[in-house]
């Protein structure tokens, strides 16, 4: 049937899921060859420090020929060489070992699952083990590492070839340029190598993201069972609720700063009202641009300070407006004289300060209102 065709997309759900499961789309390929890379150059970085330690190596060495060695010296002499050894690799160990991480890191970020860990009887099945050795996938990628391998010593050795010609010039050059001569070879043919590893990594990733996705499609009977699922989830249900609160707050919080005036409780409730030009002409009364109770009558008030607008205390009026009123919409008839004796003060306490807004707006108001009753008469 068509709707058991795994054709439609994973949704972020499935990915999510797989992802816990430890199941995540990664290139081995690609990690090695950042590792190669990167071993590389820490080897050419770390040839002078490896120069001075193994000096020191053929020093201890040299100390056996020089003098009577007993059980003791010999052990101590042992440890040293050992030591030597243990700073001369650490570095590289430790540089490869840190780009192994990141290399995977960068593929499928940070991956912490315990479900990943967790011993199955299936994998100590013989055999579900026999059935995993032998399987196709496992048979193309065998195939696939002894092609690379096949590709990368044929370009190699025809690389290697088209050195022959100049070998005769090169036996006649002396040995320093005999020595030039291989070193400028070897980073050329490493160079040709690498971007040979690098094609094939690249490659590599891309096909096994390509298989990843389609191991994970679903059906268009999955996409709705799963659709059906989550969306009657009660779980989900309140997180959608959550977001919706939250960007319904932070664009009520970002209508503070229009406002004319702060009306609280003064502790539990606040109402952010606003008169301004915009409500005059369109001969409406005040709006309601943000309310809140508790927690976010606190943040209504913190944001009205920041921006200097006056926060008036009339607890009965705060509990009606809050009651009454949603967001964006204006003020009552029977809220008007309170309202208005609100906003009365507002004027006054603007006055003292030698601002006039407040005031001028009211008069543009009255005057409005005189002009509306006097085209009515």
């Amino acid at each position: 049937m068509a709707d058991e065709e795994k054709t439609q997309a994973p949704s972020a759900h499935k990915i999510a899921k797989a992802r816990e499961e430890g199941n995540v789309s990664k290139s081995p390929e690609l990690a090695g060859f950042f590792i190669l890379l990167v071993g590389l150059g820490a080897m050419f970085l770390l040839l002078p420090f490896w120069v001075e330690h193994s000096q020191k190596i053929f020093i201890h060495i040299n100390s056996l020929i020089t003098q009577e060695v007993d059980v003791r010296m010999l052990g101590d002499l042992m440890l040293s060489i050992g030591l030597e050894v243990f700073i001369m690799l650490a570095p590289l160990f430790v540089a490869l070992m840190v780009t192994g991480i990141i290399a995977n890191i960068a593929q499928f970020g940070l991956l912490l699952s315990p479900k990943a860990i967790k011993p199955k009887l299936s994998k100590i099945n013989p055999i579900t083990g026999i059935k995993n050795v032998i399987s196709l996938k496992k048979l193309l990628d065998g195939f696939m590492i002894t092609l690379k391998v096949f590709v990368a010593f044929i370009v190699g050795f025809a690389v290697f070839v088209s050195f022959f010609n100049e070998l005769p010039s090169v036996s006649m050059s002396g040995l320093y340029g005999q020595i030039l001569w291989f070193r400028q070879k070897a980073l050329i043919l490493i160079g040709v190598l690498l971007i040979l590893f690098f094609i094939m990594a690249v490659s590599d990733y891309l096909i096994k993201r390509y298989q990843y996705i389609k191991s994970l499609k679903m059906s268009i009977k999955e996409v709705k069972d799963e659709y059906k699922q989550y969306e009657q989830s009660p779980e989900i249900k309140a997180k959608i609720r959550q977001m919706q609160q939250k960007i319904a707050s932070n664009r009520m919080m970002q209508e503070i700063p229009s406002a004319s005036v702060v009306i609280t409780n003064p502790t539990h409730y606040a109402v952010a009202l606003r008169y301004s030009e915009k409500e005059i002409e369109k001969g409406m009364p005040p709006v309601v641009v943000a309310k809140g109770i508790d927690e976010l009558a606190i943040r209504i008030k913190g944001v009205a300070r920041e921006y200097e607008i006056r926060i008036i205390e009339n607890p009965p009026l705060a509990r009606e407006l809050y009651r009454q009123l949603d967001l964006n919409q204006a003020i009552p008839h029977d809220l008007f004289a309170a309202v208005g004796q609100v906003l009365q003060e507002v004027a006054y306490l603007d006055s003292l300060e030698g601002k006039n807004t407040m005031t001028e707006i009211l008069q543009a108001a009255g005057a409005k209102a005189h002009q509306a009753q006097a085209n009515t008469m």
